[in-house]
């Protein structure tokens, strides 16, 4: 069974910077794909980034382009999101997840999710 476990969120100032983690388990299929996503309350789940088995492909929110990088431990089976330059709009509850496709980063096209965790960016 896929289990997914972030850690690693909290409270940041603006401009500082962070790193989540995300634990992949249980994936039975060689290749596919890591995202990373943001919630904030009254909005859609968005994409923020995601990174591709099959090739270490990555992809980027608009919204994180040039502050944010995704990147992953093959031998631990982790998956992080470097957050620098970070924003008060960063704020909000950052799930990881997987699906079999390339370079997604539609929130439908996800199958196994995290529990979530915070991310706090405030002064």
């Amino acid at each position: 069974q896929v289990h997914l476990v972030e850690s690693g969120g909290g409270l940041v100032e603006p401009g500082g910077s962070l790193t989540l983690s995300c634990q992949v388990s249980g994936m039975s299929y060689p290749y596919y794909t890591i995202g990373w996503f943001h919630h904030t309350p009254g909005k859609d789940r968005e994409g923020v980034a995601s990174i591709s088995t099959s090739d270490e492909s990555t992809y980027y929110g608009d919204g994180v382009k040039g502050r944010f990088s995704i990147s992953r431990d093959v031998a631990k089976k982790m998956v992080y999101l470097q957050m620098n330059s970070v924003k008060p709009e960063d704020t909000g509850v950052y799930y990881c997840a997987t699906t079999l496709m390339y370079g997604e980063l539609r929130v439908s096209r996800y199958d196994y999710w995290g529990q979530g965790i915070q991310v706090t960016v405030s002064s």
